[in-house]
Protein backbone atom coordinates (compact mmCIF):
# COMPACT_ATOMS: atom_id res chain seq x y z
CA UNK A 1 0.00 0.00 0.00
CA UNK A 2 2.75 2.59 0.78
CA UNK A 3 4.53 1.91 -2.47
CA UNK A 4 0.55 2.80 -4.67
CA UNK A 5 0.88 6.07 -2.53
CA UNK A 6 4.71 6.83 -3.24
CA UNK A 7 4.33 6.22 -7.00
CA UNK A 8 1.06 8.29 -6.96
CA UNK A 9 3.10 11.21 -4.97
CA UNK A 10 5.92 10.76 -7.74
CA UNK A 11 3.21 10.77 -10.22
CA UNK A 12 1.39 13.72 -9.18
CA UNK A 13 4.25 15.88 -8.43
CA UNK A 14 5.57 15.04 -12.36
CA UNK A 15 1.82 16.67 -13.23
CA UNK A 16 1.82 19.40 -11.27
CA UNK A 17 4.41 21.41 -12.64
CA UNK A 18 2.57 20.39 -16.26
CA UNK A 19 -0.55 21.59 -15.02
CA UNK A 20 0.57 24.77 -13.79
CA UNK A 21 2.27 25.64 -17.22
CA UNK A 22 -1.13 25.23 -19.16
CA UNK A 23 -3.04 27.54 -16.30
CA UNK A 24 -0.97 30.47 -17.22
CA UNK A 25 -2.71 33.54 -18.41
CA UNK A 26 -2.27 34.47 -21.82
CA UNK A 27 -0.07 37.58 -22.57
CA UNK A 28 -1.05 40.63 -21.26
CA UNK A 29 -2.04 44.02 -22.90
CA UNK A 30 1.29 45.89 -23.35
CA UNK A 31 0.23 49.32 -21.70
CA UNK A 32 -2.02 49.77 -19.12
CA UNK A 33 -3.62 53.03 -17.85
CA UNK A 34 -2.83 52.42 -14.09
CA UNK A 35 -6.05 54.74 -12.95
CA UNK A 36 -8.43 52.01 -13.68
CA UNK A 37 -6.52 49.22 -13.78
CA UNK A 38 -7.24 48.37 -18.16
CA UNK A 39 -5.57 49.27 -21.26
CA UNK A 40 -8.26 51.97 -21.44
CA UNK A 41 -7.06 56.15 -22.23
CA UNK A 42 -9.09 58.81 -22.82
CA UNK A 43 -6.16 59.99 -25.23
CA UNK A 44 -4.45 59.25 -28.62
CA UNK A 45 -1.14 56.86 -28.14
CA UNK A 46 1.11 58.63 -29.91
CA UNK A 47 4.16 56.97 -29.78
CA UNK A 48 3.41 53.61 -30.82
CA UNK A 49 2.33 52.18 -34.28
CA UNK A 50 -0.83 50.51 -34.03
CA UNK A 51 -3.80 50.20 -36.28
CA UNK A 52 -7.51 50.68 -36.35
CA UNK A 53 -9.88 47.89 -35.31
CA UNK A 54 -13.20 49.18 -34.83
CA UNK A 55 -15.38 51.45 -32.43
CA UNK A 56 -16.49 49.83 -29.43
CA UNK A 57 -19.86 50.68 -27.74
CA UNK A 58 -21.02 49.85 -23.84
CA UNK A 59 -23.52 50.63 -21.88
CA UNK A 60 -23.15 50.68 -17.93
CA UNK A 61 -26.82 50.60 -15.91
CA UNK A 62 -26.70 51.13 -11.94
CA UNK A 63 -28.42 47.86 -9.99
CA UNK A 64 -31.18 50.20 -8.33
CA UNK A 65 -32.09 53.81 -8.06
CA UNK A 66 -30.19 53.93 -4.50
CA UNK A 67 -27.37 52.77 -6.54
CA UNK A 68 -23.84 55.24 -7.27
CA UNK A 69 -23.16 56.29 -10.95
CA UNK A 70 -21.22 53.73 -12.65
CA UNK A 71 -17.73 54.66 -11.60
CA UNK A 72 -15.15 55.46 -14.56
CA UNK A 73 -13.12 52.15 -13.47
CA UNK A 74 -16.39 50.25 -13.94
CA UNK A 75 -17.29 51.62 -17.89
CA UNK A 76 -13.86 51.37 -19.04
CA UNK A 77 -13.46 47.60 -17.71
CA UNK A 78 -16.66 47.28 -20.02
CA UNK A 79 -15.07 49.07 -22.72
CA UNK A 80 -11.90 46.74 -22.50
CA UNK A 81 -13.99 43.80 -22.17
CA UNK A 82 -15.55 44.75 -25.80
CA UNK A 83 -12.07 45.95 -27.47
CA UNK A 84 -10.86 42.68 -26.08
CA UNK A 85 -13.27 40.63 -27.69
CA UNK A 86 -12.33 42.05 -30.80
CA UNK A 87 -8.32 41.08 -30.29
CA UNK A 88 -7.53 44.56 -29.50
CA UNK A 89 -4.65 45.38 -27.59
CA UNK A 90 -5.86 48.97 -25.94
CA UNK A 91 -8.94 51.22 -26.20
CA UNK A 92 -7.88 55.08 -27.38
CA UNK A 93 -9.97 58.26 -27.29
CA UNK A 94 -12.75 56.61 -24.62
CA UNK A 95 -15.21 58.80 -23.28
CA UNK A 96 -18.59 58.63 -21.47
CA UNK A 97 -21.42 60.45 -20.41
CA UNK A 98 -23.34 61.02 -17.12
CA UNK A 99 -25.67 58.42 -15.73
CA UNK A 100 -29.18 58.89 -17.12
CA UNK A 101 -32.82 57.49 -15.79
CA UNK A 102 -34.53 55.30 -19.36
CA UNK A 103 -37.66 52.83 -19.61
CA UNK A 104 -35.41 50.13 -18.95
CA UNK A 105 -32.93 50.78 -16.45
CA UNK A 106 -32.30 53.38 -12.95
CA UNK A 107 -29.77 54.63 -14.87
CA UNK A 108 -27.33 54.19 -17.87
CA UNK A 109 -23.77 55.76 -18.94
CA UNK A 110 -23.01 54.98 -22.26
CA UNK A 111 -19.00 55.07 -23.54
CA UNK A 112 -17.53 54.66 -26.75
CA UNK A 113 -13.61 54.02 -27.57
CA UNK A 114 -11.35 53.11 -30.91
CA UNK A 115 -9.91 49.92 -30.29
CA UNK A 116 -6.29 49.18 -31.45
CA UNK A 117 -3.88 46.85 -31.87
CA UNK A 118 -0.41 47.53 -31.91
CA UNK A 119 2.27 47.17 -34.62
CA UNK A 120 6.15 46.23 -34.26
CA UNK A 121 7.78 49.32 -33.12
CA UNK A 122 10.06 49.71 -36.39
CA UNK A 123 6.61 49.96 -38.48
CA UNK A 124 5.17 52.61 -39.86
CA UNK A 125 1.80 53.12 -38.65
CA UNK A 126 -0.82 52.47 -41.66
CA UNK A 127 -3.07 54.90 -42.66
CA UNK A 128 -7.11 54.66 -41.66
CA UNK A 129 -9.60 53.61 -43.80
Amino acid sequence: MKSIVGIACVLLGLAAPVARAQEAPAASAAVVNPEVGVPVFAEDITDRPYVVLGEVKAGVRKATVFSNAPSQRKIYAELWERARKLGADAVIKASYGKAHITAFSWGKANATGVAIRFLPRDSAPQPAN
